[in-house]
């Protein structure tokens, strides 16, 4: 028997298993480390170097033959996957030294060493039980680790295993960890940076105490005690987060970060041309980039950019060039920019891009270049591009999804598009043998029909919206449901030029469905005045451009029947289905919200206030964003689904809202999923819940199974 689409798409993590990832490149641009399972259908990743001149790939590290490939993580590392959405096992992070030839890494709390140069077999060395996020110095002659709220060295030579810094006795204190809010929502996940000589690190000391303590319950397993988190809910206290200097010889030094006025710390980058710190207000409205002088405890301000609204956090910045000039980004006539300048003359300094491109992240420096990401008119393509010496150049076609690191020479360029079914991986050099080389993927491919959605831009406000038809459709043969499958909030865009990001909108379409997904405002890639839309209301302008786009696409096409529309979406995407149904019934009739946030109070700090503010100061806001109190409004039919492990969007989430709609006397339905996190990684789970919405959209809009279509197939 055939293997179903909601069976396959679980089992391959969403057809990602088996694709080349986490990519380092050597600094003389001969080789190439990255990780890969061996199959589509295989979840541990292994450690492999590809040789750019030959194209020759080399497994350096295979967690089957190390005892690894069964172990389970521990719960630090379970805590950072969740964070990262991490649904592979095995080797899913490395650290290596500066020339690439040695990489560290954890499996089940247990730190190894690969030799990526001369084919040597991994050893695992004398680091305590517990490991996490194990880190070489530049010259590869010692490891460093978080373990038990330390940061503790192994020297390799000697294997010798020393305390660095903490832990202090104090709970709720930790060295050399990220706190909630940093991976969660600021993108970083490390806490210690080694010295460019390897002679000292730089420590984010984390102290927790004064967070608020969440107790998550596992009711499917009474005996189990609940687990005690640490969550900053917004407008309650965060972690209080400081930088220290921790010398080999036990010194320590404080290094002023302005912590009192700048108490987030966003990013850390220490290389030969100076450390670099970038901290953040607590209304995020203003952020710094500092010089450092660890061993002096002291920082000088190079750059403070401010915003009425927020200051954006972008991936990859700063960086510093080979030839001393620092990579940043402001917004500047509209558009999010490219700057590169010499420290001194950072804070006046011109954009290199033009207004009409809009700068995503900052993939890498390498010598005088520097390496990003950027959309132009159209923000479903992601372009990459290549700054140097006042030249501006993209490096990728047109159209498409392109991301990419580069060193000494060497790009490495991962592609998606509308035209291809899979991704890409090719290595790039510039002027040397070898030219141009795939890196081979081995993940599975969805199974037909191959996706075909019609990108076009709905109303005034030119919504980018895809529309998925039924491969089996005939156009004007019969009116079709519409169902709108949305995120539609800050940070994720789903229409994209790429195949694959609507495997799961055509299978959808495929159940009898005009499947729509449109990015309002507030979704990312078109400048700096579409962000800030929803400054103090997610809910108003991400409704208004949701309730325009199925209308939007009943011109553009005579197949949906706008008198029968759902809704269904996961974490924001949950949000503005359930309050789709219960502000505008008029439009949609049915919702399914997964992992809903229906109180903002009961979201994190960093992510809620940016938009928000603090609920103290903008209380309305938080009570027009809320859900609870539409509860009597509900007239349509809606399904709730919720993993009562999650620890983002946390169950009460949906509890409440559904003791209102009990207190208002309005029918709903509720699945909860016990022992299920936000990003639903059991198979057996991800790949039910994906039949249940279908039976349950079905029902609610009268729509027939459609014979030989089952939700199975």
């Amino acid at each position: 028997m055939t293997e179903s689409f909601p069976r396959l798409r679980a089992r391959t993590r969403r057809f990602t298993l088996g694709l080349p990832r986490s990519f380092q490149i050597s600094p003389g641009g001969d080789r190439v480390a990255f990780l890969r399972s061996r199959g589509g259908g295989d979840p541990v990743n292994c450690l492999w170097v590809l040789d750019v001149a030959t194209g020759a790939e080399r497994l350096v590290a295979d967690p089957a033959a190390l005892g690894g490939a069964a172990a389970g993580p521990t719960g630090q590392e379970k805590a950072r996957r969740e964070r990262v959405r991490e649904q592979a096992v095995g080797i899913v992070a490395y650290a290596c030294d500066s020339a690439l030839t040695l990489a560290a890494f954890v499996l089940a709390g247990q730190v190894f060493v690969a030799d990526l140069s001369t084919g040597q077999a991994p050893r695992a060395i004398a680091a305590r039980p517990g490991a996490f996020d194990p880190r070489p110095d530049p010259a590869g002659r010692r490891v460093a680790y978080a373990c038990d709220g330390a940061v503790r060295v192994v020297t390799l030579d000697t294997d010798a295993d020393s305390l660095l810094i903490g832990p202090e006795g104090t709970a709720g204190v930790t060295y050399g960890l990220a706190e909630f809010v940093a991976a969660e929502e600021m993108g970083r996940t490390r806490g210690f940076w080694w010295a460019p000589d390897g002679t000292a690190l730089l420590v984010a000391r984390v102290d927790e105490t004064p967070v608020p303590r969440w107790y998550i319950a596992n009711p499917a397993n009474p005996r189990r005690a609940p687990a005690t988190v640490a969550y900053p809910a917004a407008g309650t206290a965060n972690a209080e987060v400081s930088l220290l200097l921790a010398g080999l010889d036990g010194g320590t030094v404080p290094v002023d970060t302005g912590r009192g006025e700048f108490p987030y710390l966003v990013a850390v980058t220490w290389d030969d041309a100076g450390a670099l710190i970038v901290a953040q207000s607590r209304d995020q409205c203003r952020m710094r980039l500092l010089s450092a002088d660890p061993q002096r405890g002291a920082a000088a301000v190079l750059r403070e950019d401010t915003d009425e609204h927020w200051v954006d956090i972008v991936p990859g910045v700063p960086g510093w060039t080979g030839d001393g000039k620092i990579a940043w980004t402001a917004d500047c006539g509209g558009a999010k920019r490219l700057l590169v300048a010499a420290p001194a003359e950072l804070a006046d300094a011109a954009p290199v891009t033009p207004p009409g491109l809009q700068v995503r992240a900052v993939a890498d420096t390498d010598g005088d270049a520097v390496l990003f990401t950027a959309s132009g008119a159209d923000p479903a393509d992601v372009g990459l591009w290549l700054y140097r010496q006042d030249e501006l150049v993209r490096i990728t076609p047109e159209h498409g999804v392109h991301s990419g690191r580069r060193a000494g020479g060497t790009t490495v360029v991962v592609s998606r598009s509308l035209a291809e079914r899979g991704v890409a991986v090719t290595v790039r050099t510039d002027g040397r043998p070898g030219g141009q080389a795939p890196i081979a993927s081995h993940a599975e491919l969805p199974p037909p029909p191959v996706p075909r959605p019609d990108l076009f831009t709905a109303g005034g406000r030119e919504i980018r919206t895809a529309l998925l038809l039924p491969s089996w459709h005939e156009p004007g043969s019969g009116k079709l449901p519409v169902l709108l499958d949305p995120y539609g909030g800050p940070h994720t865009q789903r229409v994209v030029a790429a195949q694959g990001a609507f495997v799961d909108p055509q299978w959808f379409a495929e159940q009898g469905f005009a499947v729509v997904v449109a990015d309002g405002r507030g979704t990312p890639g078109r400048g700096p005045g579409w962000d800030r839309a929803v400054a103090g209301d997610l809910a108003g302008p991400v409704l208004e451009d949701q309730v325009a786009a199925p209308a939007a696409a009943a011109d553009r096409c005579a197949d949906p029947d706008t008198g029968r529309v759902a809704i269904r979406g996961w974490s924001f995407g949950g949000y503005l289905a359930a309050l789709a149904v219960l502000r505008r019934p008029d439009t949609f009739h049915a919702a399914v919200a997964g992992a809903p946030v229906t109180d903002w109070r009961l979201y994190d700090t960093h992510y809620t206030e940016r938009y928000l503010g603090d609920p103290g100061e903008s209380g309305i806001a938080y009570d027009n964003c809320s859900l609870l109190g539409d509860a009597p409004k509900l007239r349509r039919p809606l399904l709730l689904i919720h993993g009562l492990a999650d620890d983002n969007v946390v169950a009460a989430h949906t509890l409440r809202f559904s003791a209102a709609l009990l207190a208002a006397g309005r029918p709903h339905s509720v699945l909860p999923l016990p022992d299920v996190t936000h990003m639903t990684p059991q198979e057996e789970v991800a790949e039910n819940v994906l039949i249940l919405q279908v039976d349950f959209l079905r029902n609610a809009l009268g729509v027939a199974s459609l014979t030989g279509l089952e939700t199975g197939s």
